[in-house]
């Protein structure tokens, strides 16, 4: 399929290659494929070879693995401008979780050959790659002190008011769009999906949301951020 996507440009805005110079950028667009996926596409089962990274252009894609006793877990959900896979790529080792597009989505697939010369290139490029994955790290240890110190319902209230809280001129409502269904977002969040519903009703009873299908209206900031259940 034909795009117009300017593959170079993307990646400049992308965090794991934010300090990157123009023309390090130019050399690995170059060797960057893109890729049009249908939703439920898997891009790679756990424990295939990793041979690059994917960076979603637009659509979502979920990270995930399944238990011994068969559930299905999510790990993370990659939404527009994030990257997955590359931590496992600079391990050399095979993924540990698999990918799934969970809408229409465009990719770019960035192979480890064109990382690798650039990281022999130039000593620098490495301190800039460094400073993306560590910003990755960041994240996820926030998730981790999430799971282990946050309660169900403070998980919930974080995630809604992750990206979207108003700033003073907005006032103390507005509304949020979840990105994909209940189920995988109340697996992102460590909670069955009956736990998940409970909260949201239980927000909703105490007159903080509003929910409408995906559609989530808050409708006081400051007292849901200090609500406890």
């Amino acid at each position: 399929m034909k795009t117009d996507l300017k593959i170079s440009a993307f990646l400049a805005n992308v965090p794991l290659f934010k300090d990157a110079a123009a023309d390090e950028i130019e050399r690995i667009a170059q060797s960057t494929k893109v890729l049009h996926a249908q939703r439920d596409l898997t891009l790679f089962h756990k424990g295939d070879a990793c041979h690059g990274f994917h960076i979603v252009v637009y659509g979502q894609v979920k990270l995930g693995f399944t238990s011994s006793t068969g559930a299905d877990k999510v790990v993370e959900i990659i939404g527009p401008g994030m990257s997955f896979g590359e931590a496992v790529m600079f391990l050399g080792k095979p993924h540990i979780v698999y990918a799934q597009t969970i809408a229409d989505s465009m990719l770019l697939f960035v192979a480890k050959q064109a990382v690798v010369d650039e990281l022999h290139r130039d000593r620098d490029f490495a301190l800039k790659m460094l400073g993306g994955l560590s910003r990755r790290l960041h994240s996820l240890v926030s998730d981790v002190e999430a799971y282990s110190m946050c309660s169900g319902a403070q998980r919930v209230i974080g995630y809604l008011l992750r990206d979207d809280a108003p700033d003073a001129d907005h006032g103390p409502s507005f509304e949020v769009r979840l990105p994909t269904n209940k189920n995988i977002i109340a697996s992102r969040l460590n909670l069955t999906p009956q736990h998940f519903s409970r909260i949201l009703h239980e927000l909703t009873e105490a007159a903080l949301i509003q929910v409408e299908g995906r559609t989530i209206r808050i409708l006081d900031v400051d007292r849901l951020r200090a609500f406890e259940i």
